[in-house]
C-alpha cells in the first residue's frame, strides 16, 4: 500500500490536501491522472446507469432519472432521515495517548486465567504484531485461553481492568461518547444556532427529496430509478487507509423505487448486476466478494427487509480480508414514509395500471457505490510489479478506465519523426486522452507512461520513409507491432 501511495503522488493521481501547511486529516486532492481516473469511472457509471441503463428481467431497458441535488439541503431533512439523532458513533479516548477509536471497532480479548482485558482494533487482530504484544502482555503461548468479545460487552466497571489498544497501562480508556458525524454549518450572515445546517452525510436524501418532482414532471411510471453521483462530508473521528475512509468523498448512488411484492426480485437483480458492472470495468476475479450483512449490523431502514448485502474488495490493507466497494440494501418505505411525516407532503404513488387501482409508498433498492473507493480498488487492482520492466511496476488498466489513453513518442529530432509525430497527436486528440512526449530517452518514457497505465504507445522512426507506418508498444504485453500511420486510430 506504501508503495501505490507513493506511486500515485509521484505521478499526479492523489495528493494530500493543503500540503504546503503540513496537510489536513482526511482530506485528499485528485491530481491531473486522478481526476481523469475518476471521471472515467463516473461517467461510465452514469453512462451505464442512467443514459443506457440495464436490461430488466422482461427484456426492456431499465427507467432511470438523473438529479444533482444541492449538497445543503433544509435540516429538517435530516431530522426525518435520523440523520441529527442517530447518525454517531460511540468513541472512547485513551487519557494517555491522546487517541481515539470507535468503540464499534474495537474488540475485548479477555484472559480467562485472570480477568485481564485487552483492546484492539479489530482490523487489526490477526496482524503478527499484535499477536506477539498479547502474547507478552498475557505471559502466554496459549492463545485458546483468551477470549474475544465486542468491546460494548464490558461494563464500564470493568475498564479500570483494560489496556488499550496502543498502550501498556490499564484504566486508560474513558467510556464511550456518542460523536455526531455530519459537518455542521450555517445558512445566512448572523450564524445563529437558528441558522444551523448541514453538509450532507449522503447523496440518498436528495433523491428522495426529489421524488415527488420526478413522479410529477418526468412521465415515470414504477418501478424506475433516480439517480446521482456527487459529494459527502462525515466528519469520521479516524479517517485511515488513504482514500478509503475520508471526511470529503464522493459517491454513486441509485435508488430504485418498486412495490413491494417486487423488492425481493429487484434486489437479486441489482446484486448480480452490480457486481458484473465492477468487473466489467476491471475489478474482477478473486478480489470481488458479496458479502451479506448479519443482522446486528443492518442500518435501520433495512431491517425486516431484503437487507443488505456488500460488494467487497480485497483492498492491500484488508488482505487477506475484504472491505466495502458497494451496498444493495432494501431501504423498505423507510426514507419517503419519514419524508412524508415530517413534509405533510403526500409522498404516495397512484398505480391504474392495475386492476382496481391501488395507492402505495414504494419500496427502495439502493445500489449505492464509492467513486472514490472504487478508484482506489481500481487503482489497487492494476498496480503490478514486474521486475523485467525500467520502473519495476505499471498499472494495468482496462484501457476505457486509463487515465491517458495513447503516448506519441518521436525517438529522434530529425528524419522528419517530430513533424509525422505531431501530426499524428493532432489527430488523435481530439478523439482520445492522448500525450506528445518528447522528454528523456525512449526507455524512460516507457517507464513513465508503464507507471501511468497508458495502454498505448506510438513510437516514431526513420523507418516511416519506408512504410508510412509507427511502432506501437502495447503496455501490459510489452509486445510492439507495427502499424500504418490510418489504422493507428
Amino acid at each position: 500500500m506504501d508503495d501505490l501511495v507513493a506511486l500515485c503522488k509521484r505521478r499526479g493521481f492523489i495528493f494530500p490536501a493543503s500540503e504546503i501547511y503540513g496537510g489536513i486529516n482526511g482530506f485528499w486532492d485528485f491530481g491531473p491522472l486522478g481526476v481523469l481516473l475518476k471521471n472515467n469511472l463516473r461517467d461510465r457509471w452514469w453512462n451505464d446507469m442512467v443514459l443506457c441503463p440495464p436490461i430488466g428481467p422482461d427484456g426492456d431497458p431499465l427507467q432511470i432519472q438523473g438529479v444533482d441535488s444541492a449538497i445543503i439541503q433544509n435540516p429538517k431533512a435530516w431530522e426525518a432521515s435520523g440523520h441529527v439523532a442517530g447518525f454517531s458513533d460511540p468513541m472512547v479516548d485513551c487519557k494517555l495517548t491522546k487517541l481515539r477509536y470507535r468503540a464499534d471497532h474495537l474488540v475485548a480479548v479477555v484472559d480467562e486465567r485472570n480477568g485481564q482485558i485487552f483492546a484492539f482494533n479489530q482490523d487489526h487482530l490477526e496482524e503478527k504484531a499484535t499477536l506477539k504484544k498479547l502474547k507478552k502482555q498475557a505471559g502466554t503461548d496459549e492463545l485458546a485461553k483468551l477470549k474475544v468479545v465486542p468491546f460494548s460487552t464490558i461494563a464500564v466497571a470493568d475498564y479500570a481492568k483494560v489496556i488499550g489498544p496502543d498502550t501498556d497501562q490499564k484504566g486508560t480508556l474513558t467510556e464511550p461518547r456518542a460523536f455526531n458525524l455530519m459537518f455542521k454549518t450555517y445558512v445566512g450572515a448572523t450564524a445563529t444556532e437558528d441558522d444551523v445546517a448541514y453538509l450532507r452525510p449522503e447523496t440518498a436524501q436528495g433523491i428522495f427529496l426529489n421524488y415527488k418532482a420526478i413522479v410529477d414532471n418526468m412521465r415515470v411510471r414504477v418501478p424506475f430509478g433516480i439517480a446521482q453521483v456527487g459529494k459527502a462530508f462525515r466528519n469520521e473521528v479516524t479517517p485511515r487507509n488513504f482514500i478509503y475512509r475520508s471526511r470529503e468523498f464522493e459517491q454513486m448512488e441509485m435508488e430504485w423505487f418498486c412495490h413491494e411484492d417486487d423488492a425481493a426480485k429487484w434486489f437479486e437483480f441489482w446484486v448480480e448486476t452490480r457486481k458484473k458492472w465492477w468487473q466489467s470495468v476491471g475489478v474482477s476475479g478473486d478480489n470481488l466478494i458479496i458479502r451479506t450483512h448479519e443482522q446486528d449490523e443492518l442500518s435501520h431502514y433495512a431491517k425486516g427487509g431484503q437487507g443488505t448485502k456488500d460488494i467487497e474488495y480485497r483492498f492491500p490493507f484488508t488482505a487477506p480480508g475484504f472491505g466495502e466497494l458497494e451496498g444493495i440494501a432494501h431501504r423498505r418505505n423507510f426514507d419517503l414514509t419519514q419524508h412524508q411525516e415530517f413534509s405533510k407532503t403526500k409522498l404516495e404513488y397512484f398505480d391504474d395500471s392495475v386492476q382496481p387501482p391501488r395507492r402505495f409508498i414504494p419500496h427502495v433498492i439502493e445500489p449505492a457505490a464509492g467513486l472514490t473507493r472504487g478508484v482506489l480498488a481500481i487503482l489497487s487492482e492494476a498496480y503490478t510489479v514486474d521486475p523485467s520492466r525500467p520502473s519495476g511496476v505499471y498499472l494495468k488498466f482496462k484501457p476505457s478506465m486509463a487515465p491517458v489513453k495513447a503516448a506519441v513518442l518521436p525517438l529522434t529530432n530529425k528524419d522528419g519523426q517530430p513533424e509525422i509525430a505531431q501530426k499524428l497527436y493532432y489527430s488523435l486528440r481530439t478523439k482520445f486522452v492522448t500525450e506528445y512526449d518528447t522528454k528523456g530517452n525512449i526507455g524512460k518514457r516507457d517507464a513513465r507512461h508503464d507507471e501511468l497505465g497508458t495502454p498505448f504507445g506510438v513510437s516514431m522512426d526513420g523507418e516511416k520513409a519506408k512504410d508510412d507506418a509507427a511502432t506501437i508498444r502495447h503496455c501490459e504485453t510489452m509486445e510492439q507491432e507495427r502499424v500504418a500511420l490510418d489504422k493507428i486510430e
